[in-house]
């Protein structure tokens, strides 16, 4: 880099930093610590390396980039506002503010160029990683797509990152299959919260990430952008997924620069005056001069047009020699999923089967028809049911495959959907048994306040587990995930329930789907119906005269059924509805809704092998389970648990006399 170059560069991430301190000591909010040491590793990879139009912020094969440091937000604003893309200096003076463009942490679908939405440190790592996952497995499946397909996955992460547990099951997971095309930029500031790393983290970080298989680059002087810059461009031919170590001091320019104290507060007016005069910009607050726009422009705006023109070029030839494949790949990105339709497996009404085992038919027929399908278990297929025969495995020498073994990874494998879904065309999902839920809820949650159309296969559902016990017998998991907004949770009565959740999974847009299934066999009803899945709930059973109603689901709408028809020869009226998917019931037109609640809600009880907690709001008597489970044969839990059909029809009966 000459000196002008240098000079200009050092202009540029000088502005960067005085926008972060304008930004911070506005709001007066914030954290200005790690986005000022970080500036120039952030300056040299937009400048010099990261593929991207600010014209064209979706562009399918523009480079990803993930901050999952995402309190380092104002950093990235200031970024992408100096890149072009759209958000103004209006817009960072808002920063943190209510219905700003400038959230506390970047929110994808919110603010033009945020590629995820990322903040609970570590899940960025995993989220990059699944994009990572994607960006192989499409280049895989299109080998004719030669220049409309490839690109980098680049993501930033500080010390807090890479002490989250999830981190090192995405590393893991990244060097394992040779992920290339990731770049870890890994900002080692030497800093928490609470203050130096060496109160909690003493690790050898190289060490680590060369036992996961990935190539370690390490740069002593973060504010050397050449040094950075070279780096990033040697991990670009790299045959491993790389991690950039940049050597960093935290609140670069502050009095209290490298001290912990710069981490989540404002620098302040005097403070941030201090620290604007140690990098020689004399500028107004919320002032950038003209040439650092041109700088950006020279470099990143005027690279990611070319390269998007190079890539509407290779588009247009690829659409001329290989039309169908063309088409399956625009299918795919832009989720043209109505022509892709299963050929669901034939049910037989009174045969009992699991509904973890119908899944997987199903699942093999959304597999066969839909070649957009992606996902796998986090080790336990074989009990999924999500061992996919006709489909080959994704490995680092078969990144066409579609079967993926996520390894004992629930919480990375999550994540990993999730950055496969924000990345596009592919539909991913991943399966576990449903108690493990737990170990990945907080990825389930940034998907569901992503709007990620994605969907899990939890099994194994309730106490009828059995012999395991209570370590694996979820009782309040259905729940947890029902309170979780935008995630749509269906537990499905039988066979041609389940094919109804397949359907949603397939017609959905946006938004994941959590499908809750049993280990132990259920009859397939007469009155249940695959298309009345869609509204959520339907009635099953109601006998002329009905006074009383029972909802159930999953598992326990067949028991309902036979417990209402017994009733009904003693001369009681109980109708019963199956709700597969609560959340989508209440959402129907009030009409519809009170056609199925049809009786008053003191005449209303639920019947769930689960928690009663949320069943209130629905019926005044709750019949559930409300304390752990035990490890015994499953008919011998069931009944002990009181969900035989003797001990339910008797709990019924008292409910009614109430």
């Amino acid at each position: 880099m000459d000196k002008k170059a240098l000079e200009q560069a050092n202009l540029s991430v000088s502005a960067m930093r005085s926008l972060v301190i304008d930004m911070t000591n506005k709001a007066h909010s914030g954290h200005p610590g790690m986005a000022l040491d970080i500036a120039p590793a952030v300056y040299a990879l937009f400048h010099d390396h990261l593929i991207a139009d600010p014209t064209h912020p979706t562009w399918i094969n523009r480079d990803r980039f993930v901050l999952s440091s995402g309190h380092v937000s104002s950093l990235l604003y200031a970024t992408l506002h100096l890149c072009g893309y759209d958000l103004s200096m209006d817009d960072l003076g808002q920063f943190r503010q209510f219905g700003s463009k400038t959230p506390g942490h970047p929110e994808y679908g919110w603010t033009c160029g945020v590629d995820s939405t990322s903040g609970p440190l570590g899940q960025g790592i995993a989220t990059a990683v699944g994009m990572a996952i994607a960006e192989r497995a499409i280049s895989g499946q299109y080998p004719d797509a030669k220049g409309v397909f490839g690109h980098y996955t680049y993501c930033v992460c500080g010390d807090g990152c890479l002490q989250e547990g999830i981190s090192q099951e995405a590393i893991s997971l990244a060097g394992h299959h040779h992920l290339n095309k990731l770049i870890l930029i890994y900002d080692q500031n030497g800093a928490t919260l609470d203050g130096p790393t060496d109160d909690s983290f003493s690790e050898n970080v190289e060490l680590r990430f060369l036992a996961s298989e990935w190539n370690v680059l390490k740069v002593e002087d973060g504010n050397d952008i050449a040094a950075i810059s070279k780096a990033i461009g040697k991990a670009k031919k790299s045959k491993d997924p790389t991690l950039i170590i940049v050597k960093t001091r935290i609140g670069y320019g502050s009095v209290n620069e490298g001290s912990h104290k710069t981490h989540g507060e404002p620098l302040g007016e005097e403070d941030g005056a201090h620290a604007k005069q140690v990098y020689g910009y004399a500028y107004p607050p919320f002032t950038v001069p003209e040439e650092v726009y041109a700088d950006f422009k020279s470099a990143f705006a005027q690279r990611g047009q070319a390269a998007y023109a190079e890539f509407e070029g290779a588009c247009g030839k690829f659409r001329a020699e290989h039309p169908e494949e063309a088409k399956k790949f625009s299918d795919a990105f832009e989720r043209n999923y109505d022509s892709y339709v299963p050929a669901y497996p034939n049910f037989e009404v009174g045969k009992a089967e699991a509904t973890r085992s119908f899944s997987g038919k199903c699942l093999a027929a959304l597999h066969d028809a839909l070649p957009f399908t992606f996902g796998g278990s986090a080790d336990v297929a074989g009990s999924t049911k999500t061992s996919m025969k006709n489909e080959s495995m994704f490995t680092f020498d078969n990144f066409a495959g579609r079967d993926m073994h996520w390894g004992i990874r629930e919480f990375a494998m999550a994540a990993c959907c999730n950055g496969i879904a924000l990345h596009g065309g592919l539909l991913p999902y991943g399966s576990t048994f449903f108690v493990f839920s737990d170990y990945l809820k907080p990825a389930v949650r940034l998907a569901a306040l992503q709007k990620l159309p994605l969907f899990y296969i939890f099994t194994h559902d309730s106490i009828a587990v059995g012999e395991d016990g209570p370590t694996h017998q979820p009782i309040e998991q259905l729940a947890m995930l029902r309170s979780i907004p935008g995630l749509e949770v269906i537990r499905p009565a039988d066979a041609k329930e389940v094919i109804g959740a397949y359907e949603i999974v397939r017609k959905k847009a946006e938004g994941p789907t959590a499908l809750v299934l049993t280990r132990q066999n259920v009859e397939t009803l007469e009155a249940t119906d695959p298309e009345k899945v869609a509204k959520g709930g339907y009635l099953v059973y109601k006998p002329e005269g009905a006074t009383h109603l029972i909802l159930a689901t999953g598992s326990e709408v067949a028991p309902a059924v036979h417990i209402a028809k017994a009733l009904e020869e003693e001369g009681l009226k109980v109708a019963v509805a199956s709700l597969p998917s609560v959340s989508r019931f209440l959402e129907q037109d009030e009409a519809y809704v009170a056609e199925v609640l049809f009786v008053p809600w003191q005449n209303r009880i639920s019947l769930e092998m689960a928690s009663t907690f949320g069943w209130g709001g629905l019926a005044k008597n709750n019949i559930g389970i409300d304390r752990f489970g035990a490890s015994a044969p499953a008919k011998d839990v069931i009944a002990a648990y009181g969900f035989d059909e003797a001990s339910l029809k008797a709990k019924v009966v008292a409910a009614l006399k109430r």
